[in-house]
Parts: C-alpha cells; sequence; structure tokens
C-alpha cells in the first residue's frame, strides 16, 4: 500500500525559508511522478511543483519559479520542496501527491502540512 507522509512545515515571517519532505513507501516509484500540490483557505488545491523519479525532469508553477526547488533522494525514497523567499501568499496546506507517468490523475496522496507565512 502506498504511503505518502509530509513533514517539515511551520510558521516562518516573510522571506523566510522552509524544506518540505514527502516520505514514499509500499512501492518502487522509479515510473512515478512526484508533486506538491497547496491549498489556501476557501481556494481550490493548486499544482506548485513536480519531478519524475527516473529522470529528475521537473515543472513549476509559475507562481514559485525562482523560489522553490523540488529534488528527490532516491536512498531515503524522499522528495524535497525547498522554498525560499517565502510570500504571505505561500500561506496553505501543502500536500504530497503521486501518479504513475503515464497517467494524468495523481492516485496517492499525503495528509498534508501546513505552512504559515506571516508578513
Amino acid at each position: 500500500q502506498v504511503q505518502l507522509v509530509e513533514s517539515g512545515g511551520g510558521l516562518v515571517q516573510a522571506g523566510g525559508s522552509l524544506r518540505l519532505s514527502c516520505a514514499a513507501s509500499g512501492r518502487t516509484f522509479s515510473t512515478y511522478v512526484m508533486a506538491w500540490f497547496r491549498q489556501a483557505p476557501g481556494k481550490e488545491r493548486d499544482f506548485v511543483a513536480s519531478i519524475r523519479w527516473s529522470n529528475d525532469y521537473t515543472i513549476y508553477a509559475d507562481s514559485v519559479k525562482g523560489r522553490f526547488t523540488i529534488s528527490r533522494d532516491n536512498a531515503k525514497n524522499t522528495v524535497y520542496l525547498q522554498m525560499n523567499s517565502l510570500k504571505p501568499e505561500d500561506t496553505a496546506v501543502y500536500y504530497c501527491a503521486a501518479r504513475d507517468w503515464r497517467s494524468t490523475k495523481y492516485n496517492y496522496w499525503g495528509q498534508g502540512t501546513q505552512v504559515t507565512v506571516s508578513s
């Protein structure tokens, strides 16, 4: 059974940094795309960034380009989201998600971790 467990959220001042982690287990993820989404109060869940496990191909939402970096650690089966130059509008619950690279739908989701950026 696939499990995605996020950690690393918290409260930070604007301009600060946080690193989120997503520990993945339950299968081999070599053919998977791992992603981060976020959902602010009263808003829809939005795509933040993704990485293809096999070749490190990454995609970013325009709102985070140049500030956030997604990466993975094969040995630890973990995906990271390094968030720099944080803004109050980055405040949201951040979710880790996974899908097979041939699918358009993310099948697996973590429970989410809260990120709050104060002004």
